[in-house]
């Protein structure tokens, strides 16, 4: 073979170490979450965490745990070196938020260290310090029981890897995320966060956990959750369910803790976002804060190395235990949206300070409101597809007050909404969203009981089709016949309605016949056939429903308020839009300046 060397060489532990921190030291904020899991592994009950210029710059972590003697110190940089698993079993039964032994070898293989530890019984604390993987002696040094731990320069040795940081701003919005994320699961630990010698975040660990979420997001966010606990065959479940009018457009409002440590997992997404359905707009995401608890030999954490991702060994109980305990807890809320009204001129406290977004949008309503735009402020949902409908914002309304059988007064206004009085102020009904939820939740107590009940049409409505609409409808008869069509060959592809149900009766045949086809050609017929049934009459409660700009007699608005309260979810339409907004008579009166 001749005298040429080897392709394949033993690289130095250095390398090896910052091929290691490839994986586990991607920006700044991983540097952060690492340090800040140690402390907590460690026992702290206090953790502050400081950086400058968004982490590049300084990154120091100080916390009260137990701290470690000289020999613990060195040992710690040292590759997988841990005091958290010591046998193959450890593995299978992990409770650590750390474990792999890489983490600190990792960064002080890409940054200059400086660390300081002292143990409760020791006088004097020990300091080390690293250079990029050079290492130097531990030292007797003044400081603090618990450690420290500073990482400045990161990635200075690295310009490949050092360009690839955001500025500033991005790096630290990174940290907070993580500090975020520590401290939602930890709400026992005293945590502060500083940027560049500004206190940014202080979180006391006394406070509940509702108390720590307005903290770290908002006193809004923090009101309008709903709490739920459930402890059923090993799995614990606590969580805040923010309610529909607090939604986001991603799911980055979306916290999942496991045992402690935050997660991401698609089975638990789906669950999440089933337990919401018909509570929210499609292009919606829920707030929620799950804090799930189960035996550490039911999953696997070792599969990800910002052990982000775990694999449970039981995913289909997981599912259906956090969908039923979500679902069960919203289904059993009234989530009508009350309104919040702008801050007085006069306010300047804190709270209204915090709350000037809020109040903005809300001035933003009514500003909107005075010049008809209501609709669109709060998505409520068109007429129908065929209808247009637009508020009149020049013409006043002056309809008579009518007496309803339950003695509270209601008005029709833009023959599209409802304003009835209540014992707290007053409620906007959106005629169309409440009786498409009634009708929906009719439709499917029926269906589920048998087929729809159809009448025979005096004259069939015919409709032409495409050979692929003929063939799809042709393996829907099953479908159609539990919804109480029939069709059947009326010329050269041309079909004909001869029966359609009754509780439609207000829908066009042909019309929803045609959507019908539309929604078909986009779904597997078999798959989720339950699921495609629900769409359908999801679809068809919305043809059926009244309309917005339909003027209603006075029976017609009393039985749909009647009719509302014999609903399950009355508070949403099926697609998840509001039908009722709700005023206090406080606030009003805080509007009139008569408190």
């Amino acid at each position: 073979m001749g005298d040429d060397m080897g392709q394949i060489v033993s690289l130095d532990q250095n390398m090896i170490n910052m091929i290691a921190a490839g994986e586990v030291v991607e920006r700044p904020a991983s540097v952060v979450k690492e340090l800040m899991e140690n402390s907590i592994d460690a026992g702290a009950t206090k953790i502050d965490v400081a950086v400058e210029d968004g982490g590049r710059k300084l990154i120091s972590v100080t916390d009260n745990g137990g701290g470690m003697d000289a020999s613990d110190l060195a040992l710690s940089f040292e590759s997988h070196a841990t005091s958290k698993i010591k046998t193959n079993a450890d593995l299978h039964t992990i409770s650590t938020l750390g474990f792999r032994g890489e983490a600190l070898a990792s960064i002080a293989s890409v940054a200059q260290v400086k660390a300081i530890s002292r143990t409760k019984d020791s006088l004097a604390a020990n300091c080390l310090e690293i250079d990029c993987g050079s290492k130097g002696d531990v030292n007797p040094c003044s400081g603090d029981f618990g450690t420290t731990i500073q990482v400045r320069d990161i990635f200075y040795k690295l310009p490949a890897r050092r360009k690839f940081l955001k500025t500033a701003n991005t790096e630290f919005g990174h940290i907070i995320e993580q500090f975020i994320r520590i401290a939602l699961p930890n709400s026992g630990l005293d945590m502060t966060l500083t940027h560049n010698g500004r206190e940014i975040c202080r979180v006391n660990g006394t406070e509940g956990l509702r108390q720590r979420i307005s903290e770290l997001f908002s006193d809004e966010i923090a009101e309008n959750l709903i709490e739920t606990a459930t402890d059923e065959k090993g799995l614990r479940i606590l969580a805040f369910l923010g309610k529909p009018d607090i939604s986001k457009t991603n799911n980055n409002y979306q916290y999942i803790f496991l045992n402690g440590r935050y997660i991401r997992d698609k089975f638990i997404s789906h669950a999440i976002r089933e337990a919401y359905r018909g509570n929210l707009e499609p292009d919606r995401f829920p707030v929620v804060f799950m804090f799930i608890q189960m035996p550490f030999e039911d999953y696997d954490v070792n599969v990800h190395p910002t052990k982000i991702e775990v694999r449970f060994y039981n995913t289909n109980l997981l599912h259906s235990q956090i969908l039923a305990a979500l679902r069960s807890k919203l289904l059993a809320t009234n989530l009508d949206i009350h309104a919040r009204l702008p801050a007085g001129p006069n306010s300047t406290s804190g709270s209204d300070v915090r709350r000037k977004e809020i109040t903005d949008a809300m001035s933003e309503f009514f500003k909107k409101y005075r010049t008809g735009t209501t609709q669109q402020r709060f998505n409520f949902p068109a007429a129908s597809r065929n209808t247009t409908y637009s508020p009149v914002s020049e013409k006043i309304a002056t309809p008579a007050i009518n007496q309803t059988c339950d003695n509270r007064k209601f008005l029709q206004i833009h023959d599209s909404f409802i304003v009835t009085e209540s014992e707290e102020g007053f409620a906007i009904i959106d005629q169309h969203a409440l009786h498409e939820r009634i009708m929906y939740e009719n439709l499917c107590k029926r269906i589920k009981n048998g087929n729809l009940e159809s009448q025979r049409l005096l004259l069939p409505a015919s409709f032409e089709l495409t050979d692929s609409q003929a063939e799809l409808l042709q393996k829907s008869v099953e479908l159609l016949e539990k919804l109480g069509i029939e069709i059947v060959p009326f010329g050269p592809k041309t079909m004909a309605i001869q029966a359609f149900p009754m509780i439609l009766s207000k829908a066009d045949p042909v019309d929803f016949i045609r959507d019908l086809m539309d929604l078909l050609a986009d779904k597997n017929l078999s798959v989720e056939t339950d699921r495609l049934l629900e769409e359908i009459l999801d679809m068809a409660a919305c043809k059926a429903a009244i309309k917005a700009g339909q003027k209603l007699t006075d029976n017609e608005i009393e039985q749909l308020l009647a009719d509302r309260h014999l609903v399950e979810c009355a508070s949403r339409c099926p697609h998840g839009r509001p039908t009722t907004i709700k005023f206090s008579i406080t606030e009003l009166e805080k509007q009139f300046k008569r408190t």
